[in-house]
C-alpha cells in the first residue's frame, strides 16, 4: 500500500501503479481538490483527444477549468464545487409504498389488461407497472421535497418509452438544482 503498487508483484505487467496516494495538505483548498479528483485510467504518451475532452453529461459534475498541465491534461479531472457522491439509501420502503399506491408487481402483471401501463424500475431491476403514472410521479416527489425520501433518490420519468425510474443506489454523482 505504501508504494501505490496493487496487484501481484510476481505479474508486474497486471500491477496498476498509482492507485494509493499519499493525501496532499498543503492548504485546504489543494485537501478538497486531491479528495474530488478523477483520474481516467488510460496511458499518458498518448495523442487520442476524445478522452481529454468534458463530454455534454459532463455539465455540473466535473469542473470545466481545473486540470493539470502537461501529459495529464483533461485525463486527470476534478468534481465540479457543487456536486456530490451519493451514500445510498434502501429501496425496498418505496418499493412498498409504490405497492401500496396501486403498482402491481410485475409477478402478478398481466400484459393483456394493460398494455399502455408504465414500467417501474428500482436501481436497474423492473419491478412492477402502474396505470396512472403522473400521479406516482407527482406524489413520489412530492415526498422527496417534504423530505420523507432522501434527497440523494434520483427520480426520471421517461413519458416515450413509458418507464419511471427510480435510484436509490451508492456511487451516482449528483448535483443540486433548484425547482421552479
Amino acid at each position: 500500500l505504501a508504494t501505490g503498487n496493487w496487484g501481484d508483484q510476481k505479474k508486474a505487467a497486471q500491477s496498476k501503479a498509482g492507485v494509493s496516494q499519499v493525501l496532499n495538505r498543503y492548504t485546504f483548498a489543494s485537501t478538497l481538490s486531491h479528495l474530488r479528483r478523477t483520474n481516467t485510467p488510460i496511458g499518458r504518451d498518448g495523442k487520442i483527444a476524445k478522452p481529454r475532452q468534458l463530454h455534454n453529461t459532463h455539465w455540473g459534475l466535473v469542473c470545466p477549468a481545473e486540470t493539470p498541465e502537461g501529459q495529464a491534461c483533461g485525463l486527470v479531472k476534478n468534481l465540479a464545487l457543487m456536486c456530490y457522491i451519493t451514500v445510498g439509501t434502501p429501496s425496498e420502503p418505496i418499493i412498498d409504498f409504490m405497492i401500496q399506491r396501486n403498482m402491481e408487481v410485475l409477478e402478478e402483471y398481466e400484459p393483456l389488461s394493460s398494455p399502455n401501463a408504465t414500467k417501474i424500475f428500482v436501481n436497474g431491476v423492473w419491478v412492477g407497472v402502474h396505470r396512472d403514472p403522473a400521479h406516482l410521479v407527482s406524489t413520489v416527489q412530492n415526498l422527496r421535497r417534504k423530505g420523507m425520501i432522501s434527497h440523494e433518490v434520483s427520480l426520471i420519468r421517461d413519458i416515450r418509452d413509458r418507464e419511471f425510474k427510480i435510484f436509490t443506489d451508492a456511487g451516482r454523482v449528483c448535483r443540486p438544482l433548484f425547482v421552479i
